[in-house]
C-alpha cells in the first residue's frame, strides 16, 4: 500500500512535505521546567475513547501539545474541525500540511456537539486547520459547530480559536455573529519574524480580525497568544502587547515555543519561568483583563478556569467604573 504524504497518522517526516528538503535545525536540550508526565489514567482513556468514537480530530494530538496528559485526564480536549490537513505551512506547527480533501464533513458539527455533551464540558475550545481552499475559509463550518454545541449542550460556554480568514472578505462576520463566548486568534509571534515563522499570514490582518470582533460585538471576549523563544526581543513583545490592547484584546497567553522536528524552526532559547512572570506583570499593567504566561501555557490550557476568571475580572472592572 502506498504511503500517503498528507496522512497525519504517518511518521512525522511525512506530515510536512514542504519541509522535507530543508536542512535540519539544531535542537536544544529541554530544561527541567519544560518536562511533563506521559499521558495515562482513567480520565485520559475515557476522553480518548469519546474522541475516537465520534471520529473527531483534536489539536492536542495533531500539534503534539505537551499538556495532553493533564488536560485529557480532566476530560478537556480541544476539537480541531475541518479535517487534519492544513493549507498553510507555518514553520512552528506540527499539524499536517498539504492539499486537504475537497469539501467538508457536514456531519462533523453534530458529532462535536454530542462529544461535548458526553464529556459534560462546562467550557469547550474549538479550533481548526487553515482552509484557504474554501470560499469562506471555513467560517460557516464554525457557525454550524457553535450552533450544534448550543443544541446538544446549552450550558457549555464556547471558545473558538480561528484561522485569520485572509482574503475571505466579510465571512468572519458570520462567525462573530454566531456569538461565541470567546473569540481567539493567535498572533503567534512578533511582526519581524512573520516571514520565517508564519509566512502565509499577515500580522496587521490578524490584529484587525480581533479588532473587528470588538467593533461588531463589544461584549464578546477576545483572546490572542504569543510564543516566545523564537528570537524575539522583550521590546518587540511589549510592542505586540500594546498593539493588542489598541485592538481591545481582553486575554493574552504567552508560552514557550517547542520545536516539533528538526525540519521546523529552531528554538532560539528556553525562556526562564521568571521572565514569563515578568511578562505577565507587564501585560497586566497594560490593561489586559486576563493573562496566562508560563513555559507550558497554550491557548486552550486551563481554558475553562481562565474563562471563569476572565468573566470575574470584567465584572470587577465594570463595578469599579460605576463607583
Amino acid at each position: 500500500m502506498a504511503t500517503l504524504i498528507n496522512d497525519p497518522h504517518q511518521p512525522r517526516e511525512h506530515r510536512h512535505p514542504e519541509k522535507r528538503n530543508r536542512p535540519d535545525t539544531p535542537v536544544l536540550r529541554k530544561p527541567d521546567w519544560i518536562r511533563v508526565k506521559a499521558p495515562m489514567g482513567k480520565g485520559y482513556a475515557e476522553t480518548r475513547a469519546i474522541v475516537k468514537s465520534k471520529k473527531l480530530v483534536t489539536v492536542c494530538e495533531e500539534a503534539g501539545c505537551p499538556n495532553i496528559g493533564e488536560c485529557w485526564t480532566k476530560k478537556h480536549a480541544t476539537m480541531m474541525i475541518m479535517g487534519e490537513v492544513c493549507t498553510r505551512a507555518c514553520s512552528f506547527c506540527n499539524v499536517a500540511t498539504g492539499k486537504p480533501p475537497a469539501g467538508l464533513d457536514a456531519d462533523e458539527p453534530r458529532r462535536v456537539g454530542e462529544a461535548v455533551a458526553e464529556m459534560g464540558l462546562e467550557h469547550v475550545v474549538i479550533t481548526s486547520v487553515d482552509r484557504d481552499d474554501l470560499e469562506d475559509g471555513g467560517a460557516m463550518h464554525f457557525v454550524h459547530t457553535i450552533n450544534a454545541i448550543r443544541t446538544a449542550s446549552p450550558g457549555t460556554t464556547i471558545e473558538i480559536l480561528t484561522p485569520d480568514f485572509l482574503r475571505k472578505t466579510d465571512w468572519e462576520y458570520k462567525v462573530i455573529d454566531a456569538r461565541p463566548d470567546v473569540f481567539n486568534h493567535n498572533l503567534e509571534t512578533v511582526p519581524r519574524l512573520y516571514l520565517s515563522i508564519r509566512p502565509g499570514a499577515r500580522y496587521f490582518h490578524s490584529l484587525r480580525l480581533l479588532e473587528k470582533v470588538k467593533d461588531r460585538d463589544p461584549s464578546q471576549f477576545t483572546k490572542s497568544g504569543l510564543m516566545v523563544g523564537l528570537g524575539e526581543t522583550k521590546e518587540e513583545v511589549m510592542q505586540v502587547m500594546d498593539d493588542m490592547r489598541s485592538a481591545g484584546i481582553d486575554f493574552l497567553t504567552i508560552g514557550q515555543y517547542l520545536q516539533p522536528t528538526r525540519k521546523h524552526a529552531a528554538v532560539d532559547r528556553y525562556v526562564e519561568p521568571s521572565e514569563f512572570a515578568h511578562y505577565e506583570e507587564i501585560a497586566r499593567s497594560k490593561g489586559f483583563l486576563m493573562v496566562s504566561s508560563s513555559p507550558l501555557t497554550r491557548s486552550s490550557y486551563h481554558a475553562g478556569e481562565d474563562f471563569a476568571r476572565l468573566r470575574k475580572a470584567r465584572e470587577a472592572k465594570l463595578a469599579e467604573a460605576k463607583r
